[in-house]
């Protein structure tokens, strides 16, 4: 079987989460010639997702998504991120686009292309090479949830501050972005997404 041709350039990209100060985001550097799909297992495990809710990408008033008929799901009419490469969307340096996580909590996040380089064929892609705070907690209620989180874990008066540190798994440190291992779990995306079910910490 013939080597899979490898990219010749790869985009850098920011992905920050919406409406949260300080800001929590990500550079992530991914092949040019990977789909959107692709994008949405990186996007996971950069941020620190686990891929528990529904999705979909925002590109020039088009929305891609994982179409799931079977679910019931079909009337959102998204187009399939698995046929979308992303060199047919991102149009260059400064183009901007969105990716909606999880529709009842409703993680927005902004995903700018910083850059377009050459693909350095010693290096492993994707790759994030640099991070900035902690994913918030899967099902804390969204940006107004989260801030509520994070009042009461850091505040031993608060009246659910032994609770939410239950809930949480005994401590939360939202300044540890946890970039080794997010490169950990970005080594373990296929090229092909198709199946693909991702890699998560035990």
């Amino acid at each position: 079987m013939a080597p899979r041709k490898q990219a010749q350039s790869v985009y850098q990209l920011k992905i920050t989460l919406r409406d949260i100060r300080p800001p929590i985001w990500r550079r992530v550097q991914v092949r040019s010639d990977v789909t959107l799909g692709h994008l949405h297992w990186v996007i996971q495990h950069a941020m620190g997702w686990t891929n528990s809710h529904l999705h979909s990408f925002t590109i020039r008033d088009i929305d891609d998504g994982q179409p799931m008929p079977d679910l019931g799901f079909d009337e959102l009419g998204l187009r399939d991120e698995q046929k979308v490469k992303l060199s047919k969307v991102i149009a260059g340096e400064g183009f901007k686009f969105s990716y909606l996580y999880d529709f009842g909590d409703s993680w927005e996040h902004e995903i700018l292309g910083e850059k377009v380089l050459p693909a350095d064929p010693e290096a492993s892609y994707p790759v994030c090479i640099k991070a900035k705070r902690a994913c918030p907690p899967e099902d804390c209620g969204g940006v107004w949830g989260y801030q509520n989180f994070l009042d009461a874990i850091q505040s031993a008066d608060h009246p659910e501050h032994e609770e939410m540190l239950e809930w949480v798994g005994g401590s939360f440190d939202p300044e540890d972005a946890e970039l080794d291992e997010v490169n950990h779990l970005l080594k373990t995306i296929p090229h092909d997404t198709t199946g693909f079910e991702g890699s998560f910490p035990m």
